[in-house]
């Protein structure tokens, strides 16, 4: 895989002389956001983990190219409306390079990229996880699986509440991977700063993680999830989440919505019945957890 990254000359040259770098996905530029606001977050994610002392590397597929690292123009694309990029995560990576394809990364694929690259901190929004139903369904994030496998940081607010976080934080422990609250002890449900499960280890400070993360990898290979809450002031209201949720459960039920629908139509109904809040959470919340990464990337390195 590495022979056929593109690597940013800016990525390149931090990497060799031995720089912090911090990968950034761009799913959530090209699927999550708003046209227009999305470009202008994809500049204050590279902007904030620049301010933190490190390099950004933002990662996506272009015309079969894994990029490392996005050009001004490049960033526009994944951000222009009617782009038709593709979502891929990694079992998508093989044919969308094969193929010449354009798209935007995952958690799962970015991570894979982003380790390929030689990359240790990856910054996002949420992790994706077990879904209800997935005893029925064996509908389960490829996310969990590569954080398995490959020894990225990720740095996340946590899950959507919409899937089983009980079963997620299990998947991860039977694949070893540490689960690290920052500067909590509950493990955080994305929207909300908990979600009502204990996380295994609390940290403090980046460079209490950086010893945690740095150690880790001396004993496996798997990567590990440092959980930071979304900011206070962003937090959603729960009696309005708990709503918005039962809303989105039922409309699941009434339309016989299953698989891979279900995410994106209950994150869709969140947007929509929000009038934008959750928009505003899931900003504030990458934001800081990119800021957060540049932190630790720096203590790493």
């Amino acid at each position: 895989m590495t022979t056929q990254l593109s690597l940013h000359p800016e990525v390149a040259s931090a990497l060799r002389d031995g720089h912090p770098v911090v990968a950034l996905e761009s799913t959530i530029l090209s699927h999550g956001l708003p046209h227009g606001r999305n470009l202008d977050v994809a500049h204050r994610l590279e902007q904030v983990v620049r301010a933190g002392g490190a390099v950004p590397a933002t990662i996506a597929v272009l015309d079969g190219r894994p990029a490392v690292g996005l050009t001004p123009a490049e960033l526009e694309r994944v951000c222009a409306p009617g782009a038709g990029l593709d979502k891929l995560s990694l079992r998508d990576l093989g044919p969308a390079v094969g193929l010449g394809r354009s798209g935007a990364t995952t958690v799962a694929a970015t991570s894979a990229l982003a380790a390929a690259a030689g990359i240790g901190v990856f910054a996002t929004g949420g992790l994706g996880g077990v879904h209800l139903g997935a005893g029925r369904t064996w509908d389960v994030s490829a996310d969990l699986g590569v954080l398995a496998r490959v020894p990225t940081v990720v740095v996340c607010s946590g899950v959507k509440s919409v899937l089983d976080i009980a079963a997620t934080l299990e998947v991860l422990e039977t694949n070893s991977v540490p689960v690290l609250g920052y500067r909590t002890d509950d493990f955080p449900a994305f929207y909300l700063r908990s979600s009502g499960h204990p996380v295994g280890w609390r940290v403090d400070d980046a460079q209490q993680a950086a010893a945690v993360i740095a150690a880790h990898r001396a004993y496996a290979p798997s990567g590990v999830l440092l959980a930071n809450p979304v900011p206070a002031p962003s937090e959603m209201d729960r009696d309005r989440h708990d709503r918005l949720l039962a809303e989105g459960m039922e409309l699941l039920r009434d339309n016989d919505v299953r698989g891979a629908a279900v995410t994106p139509v209950l994150l869709e109904h969140f947007h929509t019945a929000s009038g934008g809040v959750s928009i505003d959470a899931n900003e504030a919340l990458v934001l800081a957890n990119a800021a957060l990464a540049a932190e630790v990337a720096v203590a790493l390195a």
